[in-house]
């Protein structure tokens, strides 16, 4: 397994994290998965085996049962693996029960740490924009909890490029904690994120945490333009996280590497996973299966390095359009461009 640098600080993390969203099975998330405890204890082992050392989860997860999950599994071995969380989402019927206000954000730290039976969380995230609470706020509130010794360091998940970027200067101008690390979606199904977050990791000094790398399993090669999707399948039908704007580039996606993967005896998903692991600024990838196969099937993931060529035809297959100003940049600002701008305009240039 290897480890790479969270961002610019010192934490050093396995470039596969260990995703929980499908602990629990309680409420909407049941159609994620239901694991329970013996089956996430499993789980759990089979990752550390495997060299993993940061797992994920947030406290929206199954209304908490997620965490409480992780909290029984890593009962008396804490110090072994590194624990991300969330704060943000609606956690209860109150005015106050959600958002990134300092009352909301203090709270829910406190009720993650009771639910993961720990004193520190090792990396504290933010899951959503709040454009209603000040960036202010929320950032001193997570200098108190970092200062208490609550919370290691600190993250944003779902930015916009303008958000992070706000939040990074409030933080400087403010001396609070600087997001070390954002959490996105980011995959060969869509690449939105190389136009503006990608490009902001380069330039801010961020680590990348990729979640739903295989876009929802859209890219494990089970969907296919020939082949029926499998029985009881979500995807592509009324399930729409991610969304899928252009069907046929994702199929087109898929069967390469489905042809990718047969020349190299690996599975697409390991082949979508390694593409990944090679793109700028990416640290790790969140992976979580409904089975031990498959768990381990994205563990092998990590070992798996793809040739230049194999990197380009999958560029080639996926590669999202240039909007502007991103196509009159590559036109005429091509003397001064820096390595964030190189990230999304070199293969254009």
């Amino acid at each position: 397994m290897e480890y790479r640098q969270l961002g610019r600080s010192g934490l050093r993390v396995s470039v596969l994290t260990m995703g929980t969203m499908t602990f629990g099975g309680k409420g909407g998330f049941a159609a994620v998965g239901a694991t329970d405890v013996a089956e996430a204890r499993r789980q759990v082992d089979q990752c550390l085996d495997a060299g993993v050392n940061l797992i994920d989860t947030a406290d929206v997860y199954s209304d908490g049962l997620s965490e409480e999950i992780v909290g029984e599994v890593l009962a008396g071995r804490r110090d072994d693996v590194l624990v991300a969380t969330k704060v943000r989402m609606p956690m209860g019927a109150g005015p106050n029960d959600a958002g990134l206000s300092r009352h909301h954000v203090v709270a829910g730290c406190e009720a993650s740490l009771r639910r993961l039976r720990t004193d520190c969380i090792d990396l504290y995230q933010v899951h959503e924009w709040d454009g209603q609470t000040p960036l202010e706020e929320t950032l001193e509130a997570l200098d108190l909890l970092v200062r208490q010794g609550k919370v290691r360091y600190v993250g944003a998940s779902n930015y916009a490029g303008w958000q992070l970027m706000k939040a990074l200067g409030v933080a400087d101008r403010t001396g609070t904690p600087r997001f070390v690390s954002e959490q996105i979606y980011y995959s060969l199904q869509a690449r939105d994120a190389e136009y503006e977050l990608i490009p902001a990791a380069v330039d801010q000094g961020l680590g990348v945490l990729v979640w739903s790398p295989l876009a929802g399993g859209l890219l494990s090669g089970k969907y296919r333009r020939s082949v029926a999707a499998p029985a009881g399948s979500r995807q592509l039908t009324d399930w729409n996280e991610p969304p899928v704007y252009d069907q046929e580039r994702l199929y087109d996606t898929v069967e390469l590497l489905v042809a990718i993967g047969a020349d190299r005896g690996v599975s697409a998903a390991q082949v979508a996973l390694a593409y990944l692991l090679g793109r700028p600024a990416v640290t790790s990838l969140i992976i979580g299966a409904r089975t031990r196969e498959q768990l381990a099937d994205n563990l092998a993931a990590a070992e798996l390095r793809l040739s230049d060529q194999e990197r380009a035809r999958l560029d080639e297959v996926s590669a999202p359009a240039l909007l502007y100003p991103y196509w009159h940049q590559a036109k005429t600002a091509r003397d001064r461009l820096s390595p964030a701008d190189l990230t999304l305009l070199g293969p254009h240039l």
